[in-house]
């Protein structure tokens, strides 16, 4: 038996904890986060359960969260709708930064309106890291108009609806309605700029935050799906981070032509070089797909 001095014996117990930890992170399937769009909740059977029991039948032994917004299901899609983007991102923060299981690091699947929530959160909250954000039918760039609402509770979505209408960037609607926090209207570009309490700024619209720009180049692969039949996002490009050219709503440019991108505010070209983005699209309406090409495109390429 070999008799190790002290110092000796906790550097080989730190070597091979730090060994254990890097075994764990480069061989363990990584946890999965999920967060849901407007007109939905974390634990719908119907939907976002559906999905999330979907994804631990195909991977074995995987932990999945499907973030609840709230305290309950009924706050949880109430606050899709009426609590400050902003604080939805840190509210978010707060559930993965105190999951144990999330601690070695997690995926992101962000569904619609989830998917620009959950970059905030990789943008803003590195800790734990994300590995990679996959993002299905979300409004990178903004919507402007909701044609069509999902859900339910049409009832309170048309409520919503009426408020955007009215004015998207009165400081009150930005507050309280999250909606209007990824409103951009692109006959009113500046107003966007300087009104917009949350796309704006985490799109580094305003200034350049170097923060953001860094912690999302951290992700291994950020995975953008478009719909081309969505009915319920204007534009469609959005989904892309493409949208509307300025005073333009005939015409789109592709994330490629963007400021964002030549510039690289954001990272995102840099990203791209490196193989790191990846565009995908389905035949179909707003976020339908089927297992078959979930599990062959998402979760055995990004996800296992």
């Amino acid at each position: 038996m070999i008799d190790l001095p002290c110092n000796a014996r906790m550097k080989f117990v730190l070597l091979s904890f730090l060994v254990l930890i890097n075994f764990q992170i480069c061989f363990s399937v990584l946890p999965i986060v999920i967060w849901h769009g407007l007109g939905d909740v974390c634990c719908n059977p119907l939907s976002i359960g559906g999905l999330q029991k979907f994804i631990q039948q195909e991977i074995p032994d995987v932990y999945v969260i499907s973030l609840k917004i709230g305290k309950t299901t009924k706050e949880d899609f109430e606050n899709a709708y009426i609590k400050n983007a902003n604080d939805q991102v840190k509210f978010a923060c707060d559930l993965i930064r105190n999951d144990s299981k999330l601690a070695l690091g997690y995926h992101g699947l962000g569904i619609s309106q989830g998917g620009q929530f959950l970059r905030a959160v990789a943008q803003r909250c590195p800790d734990p890291p994300m590995a990679n954000l996959i993002t299905l039918g979300s409004q990178h760039q903004g919507v402007y108009g909701l044609p069509r609402c999902l859900g339910d509770d049409v009832k309170f979505c048309n409520y919503i609806r009426t408020l955007l209408n009215h004015g998207a960037y009165k400081k009150w609607i930005q507050n309280f309605v999250a909606p209007a926090e990824y409103w951009h209207d692109p006959l009113d570009e500046e107003t966007y700029k300087k009104a917009s309490v949350f796309l704006a700024d985490i799109n580094n619209e305003r200034a350049t935050n170097e923060t953001y720009k860094r912690n999302l180049q951290q992700l291994k692969n950020f995975v953008m799906v478009k719909f081309t039949k969505d009915t319920v996002v204007q534009p469609i490009e959005t989904e892309w981070f493409g949208f509307y050219r300025e005073n333009n709503l005939n015409s789109t440019y592709t994330l490629q032509e963007s400021p964002l991108y030549i510039e690289d505010r954001l990272g995102l070209r840099t990203m791209d070089d490196q193989g790191k983005l990846h565009f995908l699209k389905v035949e179909g309406d707003h976020v339908q797909f089927s297992q078959i090409w979930f599990k062959q495109t998402i979760i055995e390429k990004f996800l296992r």
